[in-house]
């Protein structure tokens, strides 16, 4: 009997690491992006981290766009390359904001390489920002999380734009994105 449970708990120890190496594998294989500015043009030396999944909810204090080119619900094709498999790519719209919304370069807080003109954060992720519209070149402190190291970094606005900001959800290399933050008006054509 002991003899029995014994191999029953070796095959649920083995089955449980397999399943486990199996998960890592599967990320790789299926197109899940790396954050190497080759893979997603203008994120920088990112290599091995990864955007998540879904984005979670927007900032406190987010204006809902009140005429927006495309209204939440819409169906369209996105033109931003921010990450591999995303230019081209079919999109809901599932968020439409009125606020200025800034390009970066910054260096993660965990030691990561320097990121340079990484599309987009938001006014209202950036610490003490207030309501006007910030200068190129101004240094600021990002509480924004769309990436590992990101949030607690010190950016430096490298250009801006007061263009409406969406929040999509979206499918690109078999990989589904939910919440995704941000692409503006300029990144997004009507659906094809």
């Amino acid at each position: 009997m002991n003899r029995r449970i014994s191999i029953l708990v070796a095959a649920g120890i083995l089955g449980g690491s397999l399943a486990l190496a199996g998960c890592s594998t599967a990320n790789d294989e299926a197109g899940t992006p790396s954050q190497s500015e080759d893979a997603h043009g203008g994120h920088g030396g990112h290599d091995g981290m990864e955007h998540p999944a879904d984005g979670g909810p927007v900032p406190e204090g987010m204006k809902e766009a009140t005429d927006p080119e495309y209204p939440v619900g819409t169906e369209v094709t996105l033109t931003a390359d921010h990450m591999e498999g995303m230019n081209g790519a079919s999109a809901t719209i599932v968020g439409a904001y009125d606020t200025y919304t800034y390009a970066i370069d910054y260096t993660p807080v965990d030691g990561g390489d320097p990121v340079t003109d990484h599309k987009w954060v938001v006014q209202e992720e950036l610490d003490g920002a207030g309501d006007a519209r910030l200068d190129d070149g101004t240094e600021v402190t990002v509480t924004a999380d769309h990436m590992e190291g990101m949030d607690g970094a010190t950016a430096t606005i490298a250009s801006s734009t007061d263009e409406t900001v969406y929040v999509v959800d979206y499918e690109a290399d078999g990989m589904k994105m939910t919440n995704h933050k941000w692409v503006v008006d300029s990144e997004i054509q009507p659906a094809s």
